[in-house]
């Protein structure tokens, strides 16, 4: 039931994008007197679901759904449908217009993306405001992955700039310590000041790591749930309860606590934990075979300690702030790029699985927004790359036609359209391959 709710988030998502971004390139080949043959959500490979002439266009649903497509009379494209170009240009057509006006045409759908992107984090933030933890109120620090402490990093460090700049959120700690290219960190480490200095790219020795989760919260081990008949139950731990110390050694923190648990499965350990009218209780409990006890953690957002911040906008504060973010979010993930150069990078490719598993289990209209703008960018950033069959290579070769003033030969514009369908066919295939491989082995959790 859960994929199924994901998966009919992603294609609504998707869906709207697709339009959208199709529109743009039918608004801007209108704008010009350009002929629109087609204009399909989804493709439509021997049948459509749906298709209706309305003037010179043929609207339609295809019954496959990746993407979807406008059909520009006399352009050479995706369709490979060569024939109307043996005859003469005709005024209507997109092979007669300036190349001014093609350039404009083929940027419709990119220009429409990136307006939307801005738009949705716009929308969002003055419908739902926004709740960050500054960086100035972690009160425990970080948690850090145990491969990061040949780094320098340990459990408890608070960050105090990264690459000399100050950051204001968590988020954005955990963001910048990823995407932006980090050389150097400063540390607060139990009051006294550390400085880390990396000759390489910390994000890239990330990615080659295959470190997922490196930096988060560290929160004390809290009990939230006790699920019936584990170990926890008959041992009588109960919700509220905070971990103090597990067979006798300090353990108050939940990456402490779960690590040492799993290292011990199927054994009795003597638990020393705070109870919730702060009277302290020993107990005896028994791990099972994965080394849990059977308790879920209660979220730091619903601690005390963790003074969270809510920022609400007005109208005209959204607009900066929206924009700010969308621009944020599109740089980081064209950072992100320089990881598939590597081979640790390019096993993360994913593909629509990949894309279907960052919504929300339920259905949270917030993230399913959030989402269609980060793809929405996402989208005229991948619609931008210099790539044939994609808009930016076609963007490639007008701008060549304008500065060498004769436009590329046909033959070779339906060649390069060739290479480029089928090196993003090898590429789809490749990222589902990905995908499936981290559907056996668990990774998506």
């Amino acid at each position: 039931m859960v994929a199924l709710i994901k998966a009919a988030q992603l294609l609504l998502s998707l869906s709207i994008l697709v339009v959208l971004h199709e529109l743009g390139h039918y608004w801007a080949a209108r704008a010009f007197k350009t002929r629109v043959e087609k204009f399909y959500l989804f493709m439509n490979p021997g049948f459509s679901l749906f298709k209706k002439q309305i003037g010179e266009t043929e609207w339609g649903i295809g019954w496959l759904p990746l993407g979807g497509y406008v059909k520009i009379a006399g352009m050479i494209d995706e369709s490979m449908d060569t024939e109307q170009l043996q005859s003469e240009p005709q005024p209507w057509e997109f092979r007669s217009k300036p190349a001014w006006q093609r350039l404009i045409i083929m940027l419709g759908g990119i220009i429409v993306n990136l307006i939307l992107g801005f738009a949705i984090y716009s929308m969002v933030l003055l419908a739902w405001g926004e709740t960050v933890l500054p960086a100035d109120r972690i009160p425990y620090g970080l948690e850090v992955d145990d491969r990061l402490e040949v780094l320098g990093f340990q459990d408890g460090d608070q960050i105090v700039t990264i690459n000399g700049e100050f950051p204001e959120t968590f988020t954005q700690i955990r963001r910048s310590l990823f995407f932006s290219q980090v050389h150097d960190v400063a540390l607060n480490r139990n009051g006294v000041e550390v400085a880390l200095h990396f000759e390489e790219d910390l994000g890239q020795m990330l990615v080659d790591s295959s470190i997922r989760s490196p930096f988060g919260l560290r929160v004390p081990c809290m009990v939230h749930e006790i699920t019936v008949g584990s170990g926890a139950e008959n041992g009588g731990l109960q919700a509220g309860d905070r971990f103090v110390s597990i067979d006798g050694e300090p353990r108050r923190f939940h990456g402490e606590v779960t690590s040492y648990l799993q290292a011990h499965p199927n054994q009795r350990v003597d638990l020393e934990v705070q109870r919730m009218d702060g009277s302290l209780a020993a107990l005896q409990c028994e791990t099972d075979s994965a080394g849990e006890l059977g308790f879920s953690q209660v979220s730091p957002f619903e601690m005390g300690e963790f003074a969270l911040e809510d920022r609400k906008f007005g109208l005209g504060s959204a607009l900066t702030s929206g924009f700010s973010l969308a621009s944020t979010t599109l740089r980081e993930y064209v950072l992100s790029m320089r990881f598939l150069f590597s081979k640790a990078g390019a096993s993360q490719v994913g593909s629509l699985v990949t894309f279907g598993s960052i919504f929300d289990a339920g259905w949270d209209w917030e993230i399913f927004w959030r989402n269609t703008a980060f793809f929405s960018l996402i989208l005229a950033f991948m619609n931008l790359l210099p790539i044939p069959a994609l808009d930016g290579g076609h963007v490639v070769f007008l701008l060549y036609e304008m500065v060498a003033r004769r436009p590329a030969p046909e033959k070779f514009l339906e060649r390069a359209q060739v290479v480029g369908i089928v090196f993003l066919l090898m590429l789809m295939v490749y990222a589902l391959g990905n995908d499936f491989w981290r559907l056996i082995t668990g990774q998506f959790g």
